[in-house]
């Protein structure tokens, strides 16, 4: 069935069709020129190529500008006001800026998100087909039976059209609202305050654009208000039942934010487990080993357990070493010489500098403790103490240095040496007959 826009572009006269092709595809021009050039400034685009590939892929300056350029001389042209090609092209360009718009908000606030990307394309094949029925001419019938089906919420009736005006207001407001909070959160993670107050006021952002962004959407279809009272009552009697340990952890989150005991970037160790923090979510922290386990750890374990910050007030830590030398040796040549070995090594800290002292009097040697501070554990300890101790080792091999090994040995008083211990008794001869080498007969 043939709505009457597209009937009157088919009875329209060619001429007149033709000019508007032409501004149509001037309008699209001026788009990806502009396009391109939004590309290239404000979202850093490498070359002009790349560029092109943006604006055509999922750039959203090409749409804007070709439908505020039709709409500007729409209105600006008075034989342009009821040209039947420019009224299907406008609704066209609105739900193409719409789709861009989707995809790219989904891709800055969820990037590499397959379930949101699946969500975008399906809600992008909505609204063109949205665009169809509205063209086709079955859009009226549809919202007709779809106004007929009613029920009762509260005080409040709602149709299913209003709920599918809702849904779908709800989804544009929401997707702008992940676009804004996108942006504002990138400008506010590159400001230069301090990265916990970053966190809590992006989520603290977040959470009022989604807010706001809600309550503006039911205003919009109509929606009292007061009918989220029914939906606040059974979120207070979930929470109550079986989302208390969600809850607390996300509480737990923000108070872990403000009080600022853990920071991105801290080393911390959790009974066993030793890492660097790579991000404080709202329900859980992501912590590091330095062997590449990452480490999902609930927000409520970090409030009510003791947890170890090793890089609270001073990031350093302290690490030691253990050496033997011989009985022989001149300490006072060795324990210099093994100081200004281990400050050579890299990743070892010059202030405070390494110190070597006699700790031990072993059984096998003279046990001198190396000790030494690093600022990057999270790069691993092991790696370090391997090095310190190569260069040690290389060190007093090169001083020809004694480094005794276990060993023991024993001296006998007189008339306390044992007796010689019994030769033992040769072994017999064996005759022919055990001999398994035999002549060969006739040889």
């Amino acid at each position: 069935m043939e709505s009457p826009l597209l009937l009157a572009v088919l009875h329209h006269p060619w001429a007149q069709l033709r000019w508007q092709l032409l501004l149509i595809a001037g309008a699209l021009l001026l788009g990806l020129v502009a396009g391109m050039w939004l590309e290239r400034r404000l979202m850093a685009a490498a070359t002009w190529k790349a560029a092109l590939r943006a604006a055509l892929g999922d750039g959203v300056g090409m749409p804007i500008i070709a439908l505020l350029s039709l709409q500007f001389a729409r209105h600006a042209t008075p034989m342009l006001r009821n040209a039947p090609l420019l009224k299907l092209a406008l609704p066209a360009l609105a739900v193409w800026l719409l789709v861009r718009v989707a995809a790219r908000a989904s891709q800055r606030a969820f990037p590499g998100s397959e379930p949101i990307r699946f969500l975008v394309r399906g809600l992008s094949w909505l609204a063109w087909l949205g665009l169809f029925l509205y063209l086709s001419g079955a859009l009226p019938e549809i919202i007709e039976a779809l106004d007929a089906f009613s029920f009762h919420l509260g005080n409040q009736r709602l149709t299913g059209w209003t709920l599918m005006r809702g849904i779908a207001s709800i989804a544009i407001t929401l997707v702008l609202a992940l676009w804004v909070s996108s942006l504002l959160e990138s400008r506010l993670l590159a400001s230069p305050l301090e990265i916990n107050l970053r966190l809590v006021l992006s989520r603290l952002i977040r959470a009022a654009i989604f807010t706001v962004a809600l309550l503006v959407a039911l205003q919009m279809v109509g929606i009292d208000l007061t009918v989220l009272g029914v939906f606040g009552g059974a979120l207070g009697v979930g929470l109550g039942l079986g989302l208390q340990r969600i809850a607390a952890n996300y509480v737990s989150g923000f108070v872990i934010l403000l009080e600022r005991s853990l920071r991105v970037g801290d080393n911390v160790r959790l009974d066993t487990f030793q890492g660097k923090i790579l991000d404080i979510k709202t329900r859980y922290t992501v912590v590091r080993s330095s062997g590449g386990t990452e480490s999902i750890v609930p927000n409520e374990m970090l409030i009510s357990n003791r947890i170890e910050n090793l890089s609270y007030t001073d990031p350093n830590v302290w690490m030691s070493t253990t050496v033997s030398v011989g009985y022989a040796s001149d300490l006072d040549v060795v324990l210099p010489l093994i100081r200004e070995t281990a400050i050579s090594v890299a990743r070892v800290l010059h202030d405070p500098a390494p110190n070597a002292v006699l700790s031990n009097f072993g059984s096998d040697g003279l046990e001198i403790t190396i000790g030494y501070w690093i600022a990057d554990p999270e790069n691993g300890t092991l790696n370090i103490r391997g090095a310190v101790n190569l260069a040690v080792w290389r060190a007093l091999r090169a001083a020809n240095v004694e480094l005794p090994f276990p060993q023991r040995v024993l001296h006998w008083g007189p008339g306390q040496k044992p007796d010689r211990p019994p030769a033992p008794e040769p072994a017999e001869p064996s005759s022919p007959d055990n001999n398994p080498i035999r002549p060969v007969q006739g040889a």
